[in-house]
């Protein structure tokens, strides 16, 4: 049982890997959104925020505790007083955070 355990615990994926992965999809989305314009001007403004936050942790340079402040913040703020590209970009901002975030909680369950 406890092989099983540690099998499990070395695939689950590290942060860094994991950011890095998903750094490469945020970056071809951006792109591709960007150059289409029109309302898929929207999906980038939701990607392009991502960037920077996957880029801090896959250089594993991304401050766990401040992420978390940073999560909490975005949550309250989001409101359906926002324009679309508010919306777009704090749930982009929001997405990425609680994706680093429960990647490292499960990375240490």
């Amino acid at each position: 049982m406890i092989k099983l355990l540690q099998l499990l615990n070395e695939v689950k994926e590290n942060i860094k890997d994991f950011a890095s992965t998903r750094l490469k999809g945020a970056e071809k989305i951006t792109d591709t959104t960007q150059k289409a314009g029109g309302l898929s001007l929207l999906t980038y403004k939701h990607y392009k925020v991502k960037l920077l936050y996957y880029k801090k942790a896959a250089a594993g340079k991304l401050d766990l505790d401040d992420a978390k402040k940073e999560f909490n913040k975005t949550l309250k703020s989001i409101s359906l007083n926002m324009t679309q590209t508010e919306f777009q970009t704090e749930m982009g901002r929001l997405e990425v955070l609680g994706e680093l975030l429960i990647q490292n909680k499960n990375k240490n369950d």
